[in-house]
Parts: C-alpha cells; sequence; structure tokens
C-alpha cells in the first residue's frame, strides 16, 4: 500500500510467433468450481469464463506504444477489453492497456509472460518492462526467461482512468495540518473527506461500485488469456500482494508462479480499516530507526547526534511550517508526504536528510525544490490525482468501513499517542471511506484452493507501509508457501534491492519453480550510506 498520493503525490519488441495464440476457454478456475468457498456469485464466475475466451481469441494487437507514454521501443503496448461488471460480461466494456517486451534469451529459455503489479491499489505497472531496457541487474535471469508485462489496472492510468477532483486543485499547496489541535480542525478535515468522496461519485460515480480487487483480478485472468498463457506467472509488490492473493483464491489452478512481495495482511479483519491503523504502528517503528542512522551520521548532517535531538529538529521544522507555509507552499502536510519516503524506502534515507539538513543550514529553496508541486506538470498532475482516486476508491469498495466518526476518533487519538509520525494522516486520506455512497463489498476470504502451487512471500521484517505480520498471515493461509524473511531490514519492495540471499531465491523459484525446504531467514542488505 502506499502513502504518498494522498498527500500530493505518497514501482516491447515480440514477434508475434513468441505469442502460444489463442486458447479455448480456460478452465474454471475457484470460481467457477465453489462459489461458496470463493464468496463470488455464480454469474461472476461464469462472466470470467466469457471474458477470458474472448480475450484468448482475440489476442493483443501488439502495437509501438503511444508517444506520450514514454516507453520507447522494443516496448510494445495494447489493449484487452474486460467487462465492467463480470455479472453482467455482455454489458458494458472498458479497456486495460498492457505493454510487454521479449525474454532476452532464446525460444528454448522462454518460460512465458510474467505479469507485475507494483502495489498502490493505484500504481501503473506499466514501467516493468523498463527494467530490461535498462538493464537493471536485478532482473537479468528474469528477464532471460520471461516476457516482462506490465499493465494499468482497471480504473488507473490509460485503463479508463477514474478521478475525484480536479488534478490541478488536489496537487495545489499548502493543506490542512494533519495533526489536529482542536475539534473544529477534525471537522474541517471530516468535511473535506466527506467532499472528496462526494467528488469521487460525481466524477467516476459509473465506475466506483466496480472497482474492487476481485474484479482486478478478475482482469488479471483475462489478461492471462489475452496473451496466450494457460497459466499466470505473477509478480506483486505491496498492495499487488493482496491482488495475487485474491487472485490465488479465485483462480489457484490458473496459477504457474507467483511471488508476493511486501505482503498486505490478507484477514478479512484487516481489509482495510486495521490494516491502516496497523501501519502508523509499523510507520513510527521505521521513523526511529531512521532517526537512529540520521544521528549516527551526524558529522554528514549536523541534524543531531542523538535520535532525540534529531526529533526535536523534526518538531521545529513542523512548527516553523505550521506557522508560515516554507516558502509559501511546504505546510505540515507536504512535509510528512515529503518525509514519509524515509521510512517506505532505505534509498530515500539520504536524499531526505541531505534536504533537511540542507535547510537547517539555511537553503530553504533546496527543501522548497524538493516538495512543492510543479503546477505546470500537467500530466504529473492528473497521474497522482487518478492515483489516488484509485487508492481510495478500491480500499472504500473493497470493505465495510466505520461510520460512526467516534470510532475514528477514538482510535487514531489513542494510537497517536506514541505514534504520531503518520497516524492522523493516514486517518485523513482513508476518511473518505467512511461517508462512501458506493457499494461497499465483503473481502474475500484468502486461502489455498485445489491446484494452488507454492507461492514465494519475501518480506522485510521491519516495513513501514506493510507490516511483517501480514507475509506471515498469508504463509498460513497459502498452503505449501515459502517465507522469505529479511531480517533487521525496512525497505518496502524487497524483490527489487540487491541482497543475493533473497535475489538468488527469487531467480531460481521463477525459472525452475524450486523454493527451500525450509522457510529462509536473509541478512538485510546494504545500510546506506551518507
Amino acid at each position: 500500500m502506499r502513502r504518498t498520493a494522498a498527500l500530493g503525490s505518497a514501482g516491447t519488441l515480440i514477434a508475434g510467433t513468441l505469442m502460444a495464440g489463442a486458447l479455448a476457454a480456460p478452465a474454471a478456475g475457484a470460481e467457477g468450481r465453489s462459489t461458496s468457498t470463493t464468496s463470488t456469485s455464480t454469474s461472476e464466475a461464469r462472466g470470467v469464463q466469457i471474458a477470458a475466451h474472448r480475450a484468448a481469441k482475440a489476442g493483443i494487437d501488439w502495437r509501438e506504444c503511444p508517444a506520450d507514454w514514454g516507453l520507447d521501443k522494443p516496448i510494445q503496448c495494447g489493449w484487452v477489453t474486460v467487462p465492467v461488471d463480470y455479472a453482467r460480461p455482455n454489458g458494458r466494456k472498458i479497456e486495460i492497456a498492457v505493454d510487454r517486451i521479449a525474454n532476452t534469451g532464446s525460444k528454448e529459455d522462454r518460460q512465458g509472460a510474467l505479469l507485475y503489479n507494483p502495489g498502490g491499489p493505484g500504481a501503473s505497472g506499466l514501467r516493468f518492462p523498463t527494467r530490461v531496457t535498462k538493464k537493471n541487474p536485478v532482473y537479468t535471469k528474469m528477464a532471460k526467461a520471461y516476457d516482462f508485462v506490465g499493465f494499468d489496472p482497471r480504473g488507473v492510468g490509460h485503463s479508463s482512468p477514474i478521478s475525484c477532483v480536479d488534478p490541478q486543485e488536489f496537487v495545489r499547496a499548502p493543506k490542512l495540518d494533519p495533526v489536529p489541535d482542536s475539534e473544529a480542525d477534525k471537522r474541517a478535515q471530516r468535511k473535506l473527506a466527506a467532499e472528496y468522496a462526494d467528488g469521487c461519485q460525481e466524477r467516476s460515480g459509473w465506475l466506483l461500485p466496480h472497482m474492487t480487487t476481485p474484479n482486478s483480478a478478475r482482469d488479471l485472468d483475462v489478461l492471462r488469456a489475452a496473451l496466450g498463457e494457460k497459466k499466470l506467472n505473477f509478480l506483486g509488490v505491496s498492495y499487488g500482494t493482496y491482488l495475487g492473493a485474491v487472485y490465488g483464491t479465485l483462480f489457484p489452478g490458473h496459477v504457474r508462479r507467483m511471488v508476493v512481495d511486501s505482503v498486505v495482511n490478507p484477514s478479512k479483519e484487516k481489509i482495510w480499516y486495521q490494516a491502516n491503523l496497523d501501519q502508523d504502528v509499523a510507520f513510527q517503528t521505521r521513523w526511529e530507526d531512521w532517526k537512529q542512522w540520521v544521528a549516527k551520521n551526524d558529522a554528514a548532517y549536523h541534524l543531531g547526534d542523538t535520535p532525540e535531538k534529531v526529533e526535536q529538529q523534526w518538531l521545529k521544522l513542523r512548527a516553523t511550517a505550521k506557522k508560515s507555509p516554507i516558502g509559501g507552499v511546504v505546510g505540515p502536510a507536504e512535509l510528512i508526504g515529503f518525509f514519509q519516503s524515509a521510512p517506505y524506502y532505505d534509498s530515500a534515507w539520504a536524499s531526505v536528510a541531505k534536504t533537511w539538513s540542507a535547510y537547517v543550514a539555511g537553503d530553504t529553496q533546496a527543501l522548497v525544490d524538493a516538495i512543492a508541486p510543479d503546477m505546470s506538470d500537467t500530466a504529473g498532475n492528473a497521474s497522482a490525482e487518478n492515483g489516488n482516486a484509485v487508492y481510495t476508491a478500491v480500499e472504500c469498495a473493497d470493505a465495510k468501513w466505520p461510520t460512526n466518526w467516534k470510532t475514528w476518533d477514538r482510535d487514531n487519538t489513542r494510537l497517536h499517542k506514541d505514534h504520531p509520525f503518520m497516524t492522523w494522516a493516514n486517518a485523513w486520506m482513508n476518511l473518505p471511506c467512511a461517508t462512501w455512497s458506493s457499494k461497499q463489498q465483503t473481502p474475500l476470504n484468502v486461502k489455498s484452493g485445489k491446484g494452488l502451487p507454492p507461492v514465494l512471500i519475501v518480506q522485510a521484517e521491519r516495513d513501514a507501509a506493510t507490516p511483517y505480520e501480514g507475509a506471515v498471515e498469508l504463509h498460513k493461509r497459502f498452503k505449501g508457501s515459502r517465507l522469505i524473511t529479511e531480517k533487521d531490514a525496512g525497505s518496502h519492495g524487497v524483490t527489487g534491492i540487491a541482497n543475493p540471499c533473497v535475489n538468488d531465491r527469487v531467480d531460481t523459484y521463477l525459472l525452475t519453480g524450486k523454493t527451500d525446504s525450509r522457510d529462509v531467514t536473509c541478512a538485510p542488505h546494504a545500510t546506506p550510506k551518507p
């Protein structure tokens, strides 16, 4: 799950002969066999089969990518048609944008397509093939065997994008301080959240009831069929792990290999309200880790030689921005939107500390340049607004949320006392779900089904965005799965980081299907240096 969007932005040339060609209608997955175990209607299960059969027959008309997508040759792009409502497969339809790049090995090396989802919900996967064109060494062995396939999930980017507010208005600074000082502050935030929910309904209400993770999983099965793949190879990160977990529950017999990295807790009791409260605790833990690192490197940053002194500098910075937005545009909300990247990713530790250090030394412009929105970036602002809209729409539609403000106030007031870094910012981001007007579903009971192969689960022990307990929970639910733990590490998205203990096992699994005989604990990747 990502947090940045709501705060003003919180991861193929191939010859047609390489495609397997159109397939017959795929065998029914769990949806088609037992609606009682999947909590889906027979009509939706039948709708997936119909849509997948059509997609397999039609294939994908691969072409050069549109110029404004920023995807150069040899990457190719195309579209796959899916129903808005799988219970009505002959009704209204939308197109899912997809791209690919051929495997870099020989025809004999090729093992099919590897589909990727970077999370969100609301993130685009279309950049995935660029990991081949940019020669990212972590993916070299995977790329030899697989076509890398990215896609925009429904409602995202080039796949019938939804919107909740004018993009320029969405990124305009400054916003309200997330940490309330009074009941009046809370009422102001509640008003904004309700207005945002109303804006989603007004601008995108036709798609909102269908913006669910199960529907995105059904779209994934239609993409599999359109690609000519009998079974799915999938790499999901962050929210992509929940998409993978739901797919594995609905279509266990359609999974060939699945890697899930930085795992959303799939428990019905956690999706999504409790998951976000758990996240607040984990963010505070990782914030403390970063402050220790900054203090240890005080010779480079001069922000304090103890975590307590670094915290005082943070509180001073927040107070300054609250009194008067820095540079006229950076208030407390914008600060959190920037600083949260440090608990999120180790790769941001040094850059965030450097920018902060420059500000303390008198370079205000360095902070403004790093944080302030670029109002001239129309496309970027539209993307940020769309990402936030999809995040909200999916989480609000997937599950029923508390509608009583007293519940939200009680839980977040209690958490904020010991976990102040993200708690209230997170609450306001999710509060539109309390007044959501579209139908909210009951989360799927994620579990193994007949035919599900071993799933590889990868997780950093101190992940802020998706706490470690989520990986443990999915491990319990997916029988035969293997859990790789990166101990004493907390970067979100482990498979993209250079750590041979993790990388080699992911490669082995994707290339051979083999896992270790038991779960594995890896030492952490290298600690960032100033």
